[in-house]
Parts: structure tokens; sequence; C-alpha cells
């Protein structure tokens, strides 16, 4: 089984990178369990605009192209290429500003490709990555799972609609740590117990291949 787990927060105290490390911690003495890792900040991955549409169109026409634009396909080849080798795709991200990290959106951007993770047909979308799983980790300080912050909450809900939807993976598991922000006196606990979770997932993926 090959297991790509993602980073998607730079913040060395951030809740979700210590989901990441968790998580990475507790999958480890499987030998059966080919691991790699890919870091959304630490990656050269300039943002998704209209330079990779230039790019796309001079390749295609073989014009030589410019660094930005060579960096960008080589940057969406590279995240495309470590989602086709993987089984299992986690992810280990923040709720910022009520949506995920811009990083982050852009390698989604690199992914979300017609005829690579999805396709038109006559019926609409057609998902075309239905062979694999994935699992979200997701930390958010508020308290978005009550219902009047739920219609705020598009980090983890975007998430599932996008590698779930519209990319069709089935999501095998969904930890969220919240609320300890919002609750100092219980942080520590809270935090804790959400980590507690993330192990018991790393530790159930590796016995499933066991």
């Amino acid at each position: 089984m090959n297991v790509l787990v993602i980073k998607a927060n730079n913040r060395p105290d951030g809740i979700s990178t210590k989901m990441y490390e968790t998580f990475l911690e507790n999958i480890k003495g499987n030998e059966e369990i080919n691991v790699s890792t890919y870091d959304v900040f630490e990656e050269d991955t300039p943002y998704f605009g209209q330079e990779l549409f230039s790019a796309l169109g001079k390749q295609h026409e073989g014009v030589a192209l410019t660094d930005v634009e060579q960096r960008l396909l080589d940057a969406k080849q590279k995240a495309k290429d470590a989602v086709s080798a993987a089984d299992v795709i986690v992810v280990a991200f923040p709720l910022w500003n009520f949506t995920i990290p811009a990083k982050l959106q852009t390698f989604i951007d690199y992914l979300a490709e017609a005829g690579f993770s999805f396709k038109y047909t006559e019926d609409g979308l057609k998902p075309l990555m239905d062979d694999k799983r994935v699992i979200l980790l997701n930390a958010r300080g508020g308290v978005y799972s009550d219902p009047s912050m739920a219609p705020m909450e598009m980090s983890l809900n975007y998430m599932r609609n996008v590698f779930g939807g519209l990319f069709g993976m089935q999501v095998k598991d969904e930890v969220v740590i919240e609320g300890h922000n919002a609750q100092p006196d219980k942080a520590e606990e809270i935090v804790q117990q959400g980590l507690e979770k993330v192990a018991e997932s790393a530790k159930n993926l590796s016995y499933q291949n066991a």
C-alpha cells in the first residue's frame, strides 16, 4: 500500500501540524506500507493563474517557456505524480479564515484537471479517482460543529466535496480537532483527545494492510 501524507500547515506549533506528525509516527513499523510526504509550503508551488494556461498553450505549440511557466508545469506534474502513485491520501490541514490555506488550494488546483481527476460526460462530471481512499485531518480553533457556525466552515466541507465528490475518492476517515482556541481552559484535553483519534486512524490503516 502506498500512502501519501500531505502537510498543509507551516506553523511548527499548529494543531494540524501535530496531527500530521502524529499520523506519521503511528504509521511507522509496517513494512508493507510505503509512506511518502508532500509539504505544500516547502514545495515550489507557484499559484494557479494565466501563466499556467499560457504554459500549456506554449507546450502544445512547441514554444519556449518562461522560467515561471516551466516551474508551474513541473509543480503541477509533481503533484499529479504524487497522487497517482498513492492508494491512500492523508491530508492534515487547518481552517484559516473559514477556509483552507492558499498553498493547499494551489495543490488542489494542480490536481483538478479534466482527464486526470475527473471527466466531462453527457450526464455531468464523472470522478476518475474512485480507486483511491482519502483521510482528512482537520484542525479549527472555533467550534464549527455548532449549528450557528457550521455555515462558515469551508475547509473540511470543501475538502470532502473535492476529494470525495469531484475526484471520487472514498473518504475513509475524518478526524477533527476543534474548539481549542474558543475554550482555552479545555485546550490541552481537546487536543490530546483529538491526537489519540489521529493515532488510531493511522494504526487502523496499518492493521488493515498487515
